[in-house]
């Protein structure tokens, strides 16, 4: 765990944020933020600062991570309408918490391209 890391803390369950799932590897949340009328974060215990970082071994949990966000969109009611997955990686991508993190944005239409 990284001391300064918010996800880290939120992961840790120290800021008392309710998860919308939990397991030994991944907890789910909503953003504080919202930019969907559905804004879930999807984010591994285990610090991993940008998607660059990850590793080989690292796919399991990255496909977990997805599995998750399908599990959640269905849990949401947006598994018929659809939903965005959105992975930012690094400062001009919009990346604001240096600890990977899976967006799950539903509830209204989307356009492509994002901005």
């Amino acid at each position: 765990m990284e001391t300064d890391c918010i996800f880290c803390k939120i992961a840790a369950g120290q800021l008392g944020t309710e998860f919308l799932y939990e397991s030994d590897e991944i907890v789910a949340f909503r953003d504080i933020h919202p930019k969907a009328p559905t804004h879930i974060l999807i984010i591994p215990r285990r610090h991993i600062p940008k998607i660059t970082d990850l590793q080989e071994p690292d796919e399991k949990l990255v496909g977990r991570m997805v599995t998750v966000a399908n599990i959640l969109a269905e849990k949401e009611g947006l598994k018929e309408r659809g939903f965005r997955l959105i992975f930012n990686c690094g400062r001009d991508s919009g990346q604001e918490v240096f600890h990977i993190h899976l967006h799950l944005l539903g509830g209204r239409p989307f356009h492509w391209p994002p901005g």
